[in-house]
């Protein structure tokens, strides 16, 4: 029996006249890593922001473990177990690692009749955490901003993973990676996938998200071209897909009819 956690049903998303999505149908499996691909302008942000409470559906019906759902803000999504962590990942590089941990969910203790940080048990949480993700951290007291683009990128998955999260929402997280990063963050996905979670890794770059994906959402225009499960595409097929193959053969086409009607002329 498929356990689909979220599923969207011919969603829509109007701003005005302007059409950003229309009838995209998408479900997300538990324990899979859907790869949401689409070149820039595609519809992509405004799908996850869609999915993560930013935005309301136009239209269509957004289903959650089964029952239709309406985030009013982010922290109902946030609540309801669907964290994004976005390509700028939200963290302040003069803090410390596990105060990014915390941030906006701080561990405290109770000291007489005040409320303090409880940095000791933070930091011992923030670096099993991020050794659960494969990262050995020697010092979270660190400030974040000395870490490798990978080792945010970890920090920040393994918050939402801490603070509960069932959906994990990433967009672009290789984006300004250079290759060893890139696969470092991508063996992150794979022990998050490991844990049961469902990810959502929404990228540009099919060399990314095919040795990664389970299954691909393709988006085209605000427009769904269709969803693969791996067994079922090629990484060949997605990227001639990506790369607009049969508008190229079109303008291919036009080009050598405007040549033969040069050389008439």
């Amino acid at each position: 029996m498929d356990n689909y956690i979220l599923e969207l049903k011919n969603v829509s998303r109007f701003f005005g006249s302007v059409i950003a999505l229309k009838d995209i149908n998408m479900k997300v499996k538990m324990g899979e890593v859907h790869c949401l691909l689409g070149d820039n302008g595609a519809g992509k942000s405004t799908l996850i922001k869609t999915l993560a409470g930013v935005h309301k559906p136009s239209e269509g019906e957004f289903l959650l473990n089964n029952k239709p759902i309406e985030f009013q803000s982010p922290r109902d999504a946030l609540d309801s177990g669907i964290a994004t962590v976005y390509q700028d990942l939200a963290l302040v590089p003069l803090m410390s690692a596990t105060r990014n941990f915390f941030m906006g969910r701080e561990l405290c203790k109770k000291v007489g009749p005040f409320s303090v940080f409880d940095t000791k048990r933070a930091n011992e949480i923030t670096k099993a955490g991020m050794a659960d993700m494969g990262i050995d951290v020697r010092n979270c007291e660190h400030p974040i901003g000395t870490m490798s683009g990978g080792e945010r990128q970890c920090l920040a998955i393994a918050r939402a993973i801490h603070f509960g999260a069932k959906v994990l929402i990433l967009d672009e997280p290789t984006a300004a990676l250079g290759v060893k990063q890139s696969a470092n963050v991508l063996k992150i996905v794979a022990r998050a996938r490991g844990k049961g979670l469902a990810v959502i890794l929404i990228t540009h770059n099919v060399h990314h998200a095919y040795p990664i994906g389970d299954r691909f959402t393709l988006l085209n225009r605000g427009k769904s071209l269709g969803t693969w499960k791996k067994d079922d595409i090629s990484r060949e097929q997605l990227l001639e897909m990506m790369s607009g193959g049969q508008e190229l053969e079109t303008l291919e086409a036009e080009l050598a009819e405007f040549a033969r009607a040069d050389a008439d002329n």
